[in-house]
């Protein structure tokens, strides 16, 4: 049997390693598709339902794995449907590399069916590295560097090959003039600075009596060099959004997430600090930093091309975190005094008696606050989180206490709708022993999440724990946006806008033979969380709960209250609740500490 490009491909993906690549069918891909059948679906085609979810799911694996995600869609459409998950990936860093198909070389430029001019659409997003396969020895070298490219700086590659360059004999390229040869080996080296950088780091960390340290996904494989730092310097650490899961909010000097859904910890953090060290993050939100007059400031990031953004930093170190970190910590002088530390640590303790007394506060029916208040001890030390965007994405940063080894990821930097469900299933392939979960709004669950419940019913018995629950937040609102329109431009809810049609989540997984339970009142939430863990398969649970309670930030300034109540006056068609449930929410953080709960 003549041995084709497509078969090439599939071997070259076996030999890097590749064991999944998501996608979906098409006749612009039809020589692959043959080439899978040959090779016993090895690496195994994972069919979602739309090749946006195709490359979400690509992402999912790849941010939960740390390996390269891999993700196929046919020509024209397919191509295009694909972008969205890739510019996710791109975004927040994240390795995936995209093998797409191309209308025949014989109808190029002949305004073909389905003929897109793939190399132009894909330039940005893949700007990194976007290559068309024209002939059969052109294809190892492009294939190969397209996985190291997209594993090295962790971004987003591309490989077009047209329809009939699938389906040509394959030949290697040879040794001669014009040919690539290429070779699979890798080995990654961890840059570090040089000793007179690390030094001139270490002057200005020791100069700082009050240490802020933020931390994000560049500093995941760095958890004991950032806590060693951290108790040398009396810090306090806050985490950017993607670097959630970096550090166990277990420590009682960890302040948690910062920026428009971080937590006051680390807010007063970062405005009371002398000194700042940015670790593998490259958060975007200047005004949630010090003032730039406020602290000296030194960055570790790997990435060359992000380092000295977002603040006037003095010290900028390009290397690997974790050996950054362990040769700076020898210079570091450790503190005596822990009076920044110890008031750090009474801030975190007195947030979380502040969040549980707002998990517990009253709402119509259900306040979503204690939805994931109740979740958050119910975790499995070795759960996937996945968080969708929207008001779903405010709970899950501040409720949430990670430990152990818990994973955790949204769309951090494109915030996209949608990705939550696809994320989780991607997971799961990549650690089928793992338990996970995806915290998703009712607004992206019709986007996506109802189709991929799909794909869940077709693939869930192939997984090694079969715990996977999806948590749709059922309010009828786009709420997220609800809430901007209000505290961002003193709006009213604007309902043919916000409104979303009803529709049983439940009951449509049941339909799918998953599990699915509807959960009506606060009593139920706590009793649906154990259901669902104790699953012996997917579960959907369905929250109904109050759109009315608001995710404002606990450090949202009065201009934006301001305009939160303007929108009342202007005549919110919700405004009555939402007086009553903001204020019964802000009321929470001026109550005396206790951790008793408090009478609604």
């Amino acid at each position: 049997m003549t041995r084709t490009v497509a078969d090439e491909v599939l071997d070259r993906l076996r030999q890097w390693g590749i064991s999944h690549v998501f996608g979906y069918a098409g006749d612009g891909i039809n020589g692959l598709l043959a080439a899978w059948q040959r090779a016993g679906n090895e690496p195994r085609f994972i069919q979602a339902r739309h090749e946006e979810m195709a490359a979400f799911e690509a992402v999912g694996y790849a941010k939960f794995t740390g390996k390269v995600g891999v993700c196929t869609a046919t020509s024209g459409p397919g191509a295009v449907h694909l972008l969205n998950g890739l510019y996710d990936a791109k975004l927040d860093h994240v390795p995936v590399v995209a093998i797409v198909g191309q209308t025949a070389r014989t109808a190029m430029g002949g305004s073909y069916q389905q003929e897109i001019d793939l190399l132009t659409l894909y330039k940005d997003v893949a700007s990194e590295y976007c290559q068309q396969v024209m002939v059969p020895e052109q294809l190892p070298n492009v294939l190969d560097r397209a996985i190291r490219i997209a594993a090295s700086r962790r971004t987003v590659t591309a490989v077009i090959i047209p329809a009939d360059v699938q389906e040509l004999e394959y030949t290697a390229p040879g040794h001669a003039f014009k040919m690539v040869p290429s070779s699979l080996d890798v080995s990654w080296a961890k840059p570090v600075p040089s000793e007179a950088d690390l030094r001139r780091a270490a002057e200005v960390l020791n100069a700082g009596e009050k240490v802020a340290i933020l931390v994000g996904q560049g500093a995941r494989n760095a958890a004991a060099e950032v806590t060693a730092v951290a108790d040398a310097l009396g810090a306090g650490v806050a985490k950017a959004l993607l670097g959630k899961d970096v550090l166990s909010d277990e420590l009682p000097w960890v302040t948690g997430s910062i920026g428009l859904l971080g937590t006051r910890p680390s807010y007063e953090l970062m405005t009371g600090c002398d000194t700042l060290l940015v670790v593998g993050s490259n958060f975007p939100y200047s005004q949630f930093l010090p003032a730039f007059d406020q602290a000296r400031a030194v960055q570790i990031d790997i990435d060359p091309t992000l380092i000295g953004m977002r603040y006037p930093f003095e010290v900028n170190l390009v290397g690997d975190a974790a050996e950054t970190l362990r040769r700076l910590l020898p210079l570091l002088r450790e503190r005596s005094d822990r009076s920044w530390r110890d008031d750090v640590e009474s801030k975190v303790e007195r947030w979380w008696e502040v969040m549980q007394r707002r998990a517990y506060t009253s709402a119509d029916p259900i306040n979503p606050e204690l939805v994931f208040h109740e979740l958050s001890p119910r975790l499995p030390d070795d759960v996937i989180v996945a968080a969708d965007s929207g008001s779903a994405a405010n709970w899950y940063a501040r409720h949430l206490r990670f430990r152990g080894s818990m994973r955790g990821s949204l769309s951090g930097t494109l915030a996209t709708m949608g990705p939550g469900v696809p994320y989780v299933i991607g997971a799961k392939f990549g650690n089928p022993f793992r338990p996970c979960v995806a915290l998703v709004g009712d607004g992206a669950m019709q986007m996506n999440g109802i189709n991929e419940l799909i794909t869940i019913a077709k693939y869930w018995r192939d997984w090694d724990d079969p715990r996977m629950v999806i948590a749709v937040l059922h309010n009828n609102d786009l709420n997220q946006v609800t809430w901007e329109l209000r505290a961002m431009g003193g709006s009213p809810q604007f309902l043919p806008s916000q409104e979303l049609p009803d529709f049983p989540y439940a009951g449509y997984a049941r339909g799918l033979d998953l599990e699915g339970v509807l959960v009506k009142g606060p009593d139920e939430v706590g009793p649906a969380w154990d259901r669902a863990w104790a699953a012996d398969r997917p579960c959907v649970l369905e929250f109904l709960t109050d759109p009315a309670v608001p995710p404002i930030p606990p450090h949202a300034t009065w201009d934006q209250l301001e305009k939160a109540l303007e929108s009342v006056v202007r005549g919110d068609s919700d405004r009555a609740d939402v007086i009553k449930e903001g204020v019964k929410s802000k009321i929470q953080e001026f109550l005396p500490g206790t951790k008793d709960r408090p009478s609604s």
